[in-house]
């Protein structure tokens, strides 16, 4: 993919390895991708599959076994290379240029601290507000993501609200410091159905509002349509399709792609019989030889099962891994 002045990030060449006991697993392996200035893009795919390694790969947030051991990561417009900063450094980004919302909010939010105040912190730290300023522009995050009576809400702490109140908590914390680009992980995995839409309704109202970029990591190909303009499909630690959102649902290319989308159930087809892909994704300490979704794909041939396919460039911003295409 080539480099634009369009591109809010550029990702090229991310190898993020995590070191264990069992061995090396190569969790994001030789991934590039790149995301647009105010577009919202979806990382898709199954559990293990690596995509929120990649989201936390951008802000440097892996635990302790896990590194990048190859590659860089441009922030624009000045062409910073995150990769290669220091914890001092990328803690300047993290939180004012980069927002992330976290799947689990009770797991990141201070339990003995009032949620107010926790949006106040990122304001204090990042923006040099004084404490009063900054809780006064936290009541105002509440009421711009429409929580009804926000200044009694920024005065209670995170076991007091509802799980969907604390993902918009979660948001405030993430917008605080008007980032140019926010990374969305899984934000709707503990919520219900209803509580999801409202949501993600709010996420792309905010992006929109606030003229920002997002990263959208979701497993539901059926939470993408209505949020995202692109989408990069990954499996076993590779990206293996990226393509604008209409263009891959209407047809998609590669098997896993077909795959995804024949397991999403859909209020526009209620009769469409729900199609499981067989198997799982593999070990990626000792990930397949060849195409890695290779074991799992009706379509493969010896060739898939030696040679990893390139990734290339198959109609305008169409991209591609797949020998079925040559």
């Amino acid at each position: 993919m080539k480099s634009s002045k369009l591109n809010i990030l550029e990702i090229n060449n991310l190898k993020t390895y995590y070191f264990a006991t069992e061995g090396v697993v190569k969790a994001v392996d030789d991934v590039t991708l790149c995301i647009k200035n105010k577009e919202a893009l979806a990382i898709v795919g199954e559990s293990g599959s690596g995509k929120s390694t990649l989201a936390y790969s951008i802000v440097k947030l892996l635990p302790e076994n896990g590194r990048i051991l190859n590659g860089n990561i441009w922030l624009y417009p000045d062409k910073i290379d995150l990769v290669r900063l220091s914890e001092s450094e990328i803690r300047k980004i993290r939180g004012n240029r980069i927002g992330v919302i976290f799947q689990d909010p009770m797991t990141f939010l201070n339990p003995v601290m009032k949620v107010g105040d926790q949006i106040a912190e990122a304001l204090i730290f990042h923006k040099k507000c004084s404490q009063s300023e900054a809780k006064r522009k936290a009541i105002e995050l509440l009421e711009k993501l429409k929580i009804p009576d926000a200044s009694a809400v920024a005065s209670q702490y995170p076991h007091q609200l509802s799980g969907g109140m604390k993902q918009r908590v979660m948001i405030a914390i993430a917008i605080s410091c008007n980032p140019q680009l926010l990374i969305a992980d899984e934000p709707t995995t503990a919520l219900d159905v209803t509580i999801q839409a409202q949501v993600l309704e709010l996420l792309k109202d905010l992006q929109l509002k606030l003229g920002m970029s997002l990263i959208l990591v979701t497993h539901d190909l059926g939470v993408v349509a209505k949020v995202c303009d692109r989408v990069a499909i990954m499996y076993a630690g590779k990206i293996v399709e990226i393509g604008d959102i209409y263009s891959l649902y209407k047809k998609p290319i590669h098997p896993y792609t077909k795959g995804l989308l024949q397991a999403t159930p859909t209020i526009q087809e209620p009769g469409k019989k729900i199609m499981a892909i067989g198997g799982s994704v593999p070990n990626l300490i000792n990930p397949p030889s060849g195409c890695r979704f290779h074991p799992r794909c009706p379509y493969a041939t010896e060739k898939c099962k030696m040679k990893e396919p390139p990734f290339v460039n198959v109609d305008k911003e169409r991209y591609v891994s797949c020998w079925l295409i040559w």
